[in-house]
């Protein structure tokens, strides 16, 4: 069976296995998706398979650098990659890319071991390198603010003690505006 033929029964099969699956993307003929994790997880990550010409006779190309992937560390990417690569020399001429994704689901704790829970961000330093620093809030969610016991007066008084503001607390008086502001005449000569 030549490399194509190979490609085409087992993109019927990954179409087949995948069906509804919201986790499994195919971009085009030869590249596919599978998101491990929910959204908003810091552990999440999206896998991409790409096939060349010569595939399953040659390993699949293994992207771990897409825009969904930012916030995964290096290492754990480098990690992840070369669990890939090995998987692969074993499956060598065969249908590999479901067995691919199945193994790294079934190995994601340890290949995870190393991502941070946190929120990692780059901040300059003083020298010329990036250091991460570790930020611990969670995701969506705003530091609580500080209020004094003034503001927090205002506060009760303006909203009735309910957290609701009361019907019309934001209208603008308008007689009282039109006398502040004065009769405008618009006459044409």
């Amino acid at each position: 069976m030549s490399d194509a033929e190979a490609q085409e029964e087992e993109r019927e099969a990954l179409l087949s296995i995948y069906d509804g699956d919201s986790a499994f993307k195919q971009l085009n003929a030869t590249t596919y998706q599978y998101k491990y994790g929910e959204d908003n997880d810091h552990q999440s990550f999206l896998l991409e398979i790409s096939w060349s010409t010569n595939y399953p006779t040659e390993n699949p190309i293994i992207n771990m650098n897409t825009f969904y992937n930012k916030h995964i560390v290096q290492e754990v990417k480098d990690k992840i990659v070369k669990h890939i690569e090995f998987e692969a020399e074993q499956w060598l001429g065969s249908a590999m890319t479901y067995t691919l994704f199945q193994s790294v689901q079934e190995n994601l704790p340890e290949l995870l071991i190393d991502q941070p829970i946190a929120i990692t961000r780059l901040e300059p330093s003083t020298s010329n390198l990036n250091v991460p620093v570790v930020i611990k809030s969670e995701i969506g969610k705003k530091p609580k603010q500080q209020l004094t016991k003034s503001q927090k007066k205002k506060l009760w008084n303006r909203s009735d003690g309910k957290s609701e503001n009361p019907r019309g607390w934001n209208w603008v008086d308008i007689v009282k505006h039109l006398s502040q502001i004065g009769f405008k005449d618009n006459q044409e000569s």
